[in-house]
């Protein structure tokens, strides 16, 4: 039997140290033991992300009068739980999950944190060399103003009984952006030969690039710029990424390119934390009834932007790079973006 404790201090005394080693040996996690529990992890126990808040819900079902009650009614919830069937093994499950996807944002982290020195080394050498990084991005823009709710969740102890009507097949654009701190190439729309829009894939993404992109490149008066690019299917097959390699050569920023792009990293992405957002608050201020009066409104928001306001926009991404290297490669919690 293995113990563990968190690293509260009247966890990491001496005498209790010493207590537990007698009684549990090498079988230990905690702060200061033979393994070494991680700080600030209630999401990996399973008192705090389970037992204590479902305890809490018996016993607070109804007010408590005295101590001598709360008492007895801890007794009895603790019975409770320990007798639901399958709770114990639910837990381990649950367990079990958290602990591969800790693992998994580990990966990530430390696949931003070298991202992030690699960069920072960079700008060490030339100091503007984040400007010179052309990032791109595709992004959805509903004629109706639908946002996606993947990540919008409603919580509730009972069914809320509640229903989002949604069109089956709402009518839309998918625009693809570059952004460096000298402008902006784009907005290109993804539509087939017949001129009908289209959802992107690798077939049509190099279309853009050779077609669109690269002449448009072609038509500035940069040198040495980097590309950088997520890591979507539609970007990494090998036919995309010889492609890139022959314009850009070793100075491709993406998955199975010359630098790897971290996975999941819009927190560093000027299209996801910055573009996207701005000209959508513009776009749909005016309410398009066309999908032709929508596109109009994108290349006019879009074709708006100034300069001043993307070089802010790439001053920022070097703030951004500080905090995840200080954070070893952790997400932003929070837009730290300011005008």
């Amino acid at each position: 039997m293995w113990f563990q404790h968190d690293g509260a201090p009247a966890h990491f005394s001496g005498d209790v140290r010493n207590y537990l080693d007698v009684t549990f040996g090498q079988q230990r996690i905690g702060r200061g033991g033979p393994v070494r529990w991680p700080a600030r992890s209630p999401d990996l126990s399973c008192l705090d992300f389970y037992f204590w808040g479902h305890m809490k819900l018996l016993v607070y079902d109804t007010p408590v009068d005295n101590a001598e009650e709360l008492v007895a009614r801890i007794a009895v919830a603790a019975g409770e739980i320990r007798n639901s069937p399958g709770v114990f093994q639910n837990v381990r499950m649950s367990m079990r999950r958290r602990y591969n996807l800790v693992a998994l944002h580990f990966k990530y982290d430390q696949a931003s944190r070298r991202f992030v020195e690699w960069d920072q080394n960079e700008i060490a050498v030339v100091p503007d060399f984040h400007k010179r990084i052309l990032f791109s991005d595709e992004a959805h823009f509903w004629l109706n103003g639908y946002v996606n709710k993947q990540n919008c969740r409603i919580w509730s102890e009972a069914n809320p009984q509640v229903y989002v009507e949604t069109p089956l097949h709402p009518e839309r654009l998918t625009v693809w952006c570059a952004l460096w701190a000298g402008g902006i190439i784009g907005p290109y729309f993804f539509k087939n030969d017949e001129g009908h829009n289209i959802s992107v894939n690798g077939y049509w993404y190099r279309a853009m690039i050779t077609n669109f992109f690269i002449p448009e490149l072609n038509n500035h008066d940069v040198q040495e710029l980097w590309f950088q690019q997520d890591g979507t299917t539609c970007h990494t097959a090998r036919a995309t990424i010889d492609l890139l390699k022959d314009t850009f050569g070793e100075r491709l920023i993406s998955r199975f390119g010359p630098v790897n792009w971290p996975p999941r990293s819009c927190d560093l992405t000027p299209l996801d934390y910055f573009l996207w957002g701005y000209v959508k608050s513009l776009v749909y201020a005016d309410k398009s009834q066309t999908l032709d009066h929508l596109e109009d409104n994108i290349r006019r928001v879009i074709a708006d932007i100034r300069i001043q306001m993307l070089e802010k926009v790439i001053e920022n991404w070097t703030s951004r790079l500080d905090y995840i290297r200080a954070s070893r490669g952790s997400h932003m919690p929070e837009i730290i973006f300011k005008m």
